[in-house]
């Protein structure tokens, strides 16, 4: 426990320099630093696939900082300088960062690592692991065609490859893809509504995982199996994955709502229409979850409040049904 802890530590170490640095180097040693903390971490897990998922994560993220390298040199080559970087640099630098958080189309690592991890490690991959690149991102960041593809492809991607799945990590990590193209459509929109979109979203994955890994769930079926013995928990996971997909009244619908207003204002009606659409793709995945477990009769067990946990985790599901009352209320008073 000690040594997770400390690992943990120094990953979140990495992810402030890189974020706090005005340096290009000392990003650069960040982002290693992060990706050395985390390693141990996955080798920590004891799973069968363990040293194999490891590996794949080293080699891909390894590979992205070697082009980050790269481009860095290019730059201090072509301009003796590193304060700036040069257009070509720039593209190898974006691509390079795209690869390390796993948005399309370089995100064919991105789901099978998230299957080989512990439902804990699989908060740090979706949510902390992010912080750096999209950081990294927004400070480099200009919305040309090269973006808005990279947010269609993200989302196109996830939401047809969400289809048909059935194992749980797999359905979250794809759904994350989805996610990061409303990020990154939030930084050009409004850089402090990608901050309140990224704390919705880690709010919200975190409950779910939670509830996941406090029942040793992995897979759709497993999940309908625990609905049958537990209402009161299936009643909050489906409003939880609801949330989570962006249907109102929930939490999950404030920052799409608030992002959608600003790209209708800016008259991006043709990219927020695709962004709707492609985000019906995605829900379509969760409505299943929810039929699925319909079929099933329900017999709740008596007792089930025997862990300490789920007190939490029903807390955290109360605060995600009044979440949308609240913000709304607090944007009418700002």
């Amino acid at each position: 426990m000690l040594m997770k802890m400390m690992f943990v530590m120094i990953m979140m170490l990495g992810t402030l320099i890189s974020i706090s640095s005005y340096s290009w180097i000392n990003i650069w040693i960040g982002l290693e630093m992060n990706l050395l903390a985390f390693i141990p971490l996955i080798n920590m897990d004891n799973f069968k696939q363990s040293a194999e998922v490891s590996m794949k994560y080293f080699l891909v993220q390894a590979t992205a900082s070697l082009f980050i390298m790269f481009a860095f040199l290019m730059t201090f080559i072509e301009n003796n300088s590193l304060e700036q970087l040069s257009p070509t640099s720039n593209f190898i630098f974006n691509c390079s960062i795209l690869m390390k958080m796993g948005a399309a189309p370089f995100h064919m690592w991105y789901p099978n690592v998230a299957m080989g991890l512990s439902w804990m490690n699989n908060i740090l991959l979706m949510t902390w692991q992010k912080i750096a690149p999209m950081i990294l991102i927004m400070y480099n960041f200009n919305m040309n065609l090269f973006f808005c593809m990279i947010i269609l492809i993200s989302m196109t991607i996830s939401g047809l490859s969400i289809w048909n799945q059935t194992d749980m990590k797999k359905i979250l990590a794809l759904s994350s893809i989805n996610h990061m193209g409303w990020m990154m459509a939030m930084m050009f929109l409004n850089q402090s509504l990608w901050i309140m979109y990224f704390i919705v979203y880690f709010f919200l994955t975190t409950n779910l995982i939670l509830v996941l890994n406090n029942y040793k769930i992995n897979s759709t079926y497993e999940l309908a199996m625990l609905f049958n013995t537990n209402k009161s928990t299936k009643f909050f996971f489906f409003l939880n994955l609801m949330s989570l997909g962006g249907v109102p009244p929930f939490l999950g619908f404030f920052p799409k709502w608030m992002a959608l207003k600003i790209l209708l204002e800016n008259e991006m009606y043709f990219l927020a229409f695709l962004m709707i659409f492609l985000t019906l793709l995605s829900l379509f995945i969760y409505i299943r979850i929810m039929v699925q477990s319909m079929v099933f009769k329900i017999s709740e067990k008596k007792n089930t409040f025997k862990n300490s946990k789920l007190y939490f985790i029903y807390f955290i599901n109360w605060v995600n049904i009044l979440g949308l009352t609240i913000f709304t209320i607090i944007l009418n008073v700002y």
